[in-house]
C-alpha cells in the first residue's frame, strides 16, 4: 500500500464515534494501573467503548484485537481474557524493565457503497475479500479505508522508549514527556507521526476521566505544530484520554479512496 495524498482535517469532524461531545462513544483502554517497580508484575486491563470515561455502558473491546508490546519489541501474550457485553478485561504479565503498549492497532477496515438495481448497497471487510467479491468492480462503487489505534502505556521500573519506535504507518505516538512521567501542574508534550512524517495541524481532543461526576467536562483542544507537537498542562490527577483524527486521499493497489485514521490513548497524570 503506497499513501500518494494525504490532506489533514480536523479531527471532531471525522471521530464523532470517539471524541468531541460528552455523549459522544469513547472507546478506551484503562490499566489497574501505570506504574509498577519490582521484578515481575501483572496489570489488568479494562477494555470498552461508553459514554463516560470510564465507565463501561456501551459495548466491549474484544480481547482478540489486543496486542501487547514489551520493552525488548516482543509481543506478550494476554490472559485470562474474558469479554462481557459492555467490558472486557485481561491480564498482562511484565517481567522486562521498561515500558509496554498495549494496542488494539490492526490491519486497516475497508467500506464500500454503490447503486445496484436502485437500492444503496453498503459493504464492509479485508481488501483481499472486497477483490474476491469483485466489488472494486461495481458500477460507481466508492471505497474507503479507515484505521483506528487504542493504546495504553504501562510501566514496569524506570520509563523506556523503545516501543514508541514509528513504523510509517498510520497515526502514531512519540513522546517528549513519557506518557508515564506525567504530573500535574507541569507542562506536558506529546509528538503525533502520519506515515512516519510530523502530523502537524492536527485537532487533538484531551479529557480527564470521571467525566460523569463533573458539571463541565474538562475538555482540552489543542493543535499539533510543524513538528506534530502538541503541548498541554492536567490540571486534575487521574487517568486521562486523547484523541485525534486525520482524513486525506490514498491508493491502495492502484485503487484510489478516501482515507480515514484515528488515534486514542489513555495515560495518568499523578499529583506532585
Amino acid at each position: 500500500m503506497k499513501r500518494l495524498t494525504l490532506k489533514l482535517l480536523a479531527a471532531s469532524s471525522l471521530v464523532i464515534a470517539m471524541a468531541g461531545s460528552a455523549s459522544a462513544h469513547r472507546a478506551w483502554l484503562l490499566p489497574s494501573t501505570f506504574t509498577l517497580s519490582g521484578d515481575a508484575q501483572w496489570v489488568t486491563v479494562d477494555a470498552a467503548i461508553s459514554n463516560d470515561l470510564f465507565f463501561p455502558n456501551h459495548h466491549a473491546i474484544d480481547p482478540a484485537s489486543i496486542t501487547v508490546t514489551a520493552p525488548d519489541g516482543s509481543h506478550v501474550a494476554i490472559a485470562h481474557a474474558a469479554e462481557g457485553e459492555i467490558r472486557s478485561m485481561f491480564d498482562v504479565r511484565m517481567d522486562q524493565q521498561g515500558t509496554y503498549r498495549i494496542s488494539t492497532a490492526g490491519a486497516p477496515s475497508y467500506f464500500a457503497g454503490w447503486m445496484e438495481n436502485g437500492e444503496r448497497k453498503r459493504w464492509r471487510g479485508t481488501l483481499e475479500t472486497l477483490r474476491a467479491e469483485g466489488i472494486d468492480k461495481k458500477p460507481g462503487v466508492e471505497v474507503s479505508q479507515a484505521q483506528r489505534s487504542v493504546e495504553t502505556f504501562v510501566t514496569l521500573g524506570a520509563p523506556s522508549t523503545e516501543v514508541f519506535s514509528p513504523t510509517g504507518t498510520g497515526l502514531e505516538f512519540q513522546p517528549v514527556t513519557h506518557p508515564n512521567d506525567v504530573f500535574t501542574g507541569e507542562p506536558v508534550s506529546f509528538r503525533l507521526l502520519l506515515d512516519g512524517a510530523p502530523a502537524s495541524g492536527l485537532d487533538v481532543t484531551i479529557l480527564p476521566g470521571n467525566d460523569r461526576y463533573r458539571d463541565t467536562p474538562g475538555e482540552l483542544s489543542v493543535k499539533t505544530d510543524a513538528d506534530g507537537v502538541f503541548t498541554f498542562t492536567p490540571e486534575l490527577p487521574g487517568p486521562y484520554w486523547l484523541t485525534t483524527g486525520s482524513e486525506g486521499e490514498t491508493t491502495v493497489d492502484g485503487m484510489a479512496m478516501k482515507v480515514r485514521t484515528s488515534y486514542t490513548a489513555t495515560f495518568e497524570a499523578l499529583p506532585l
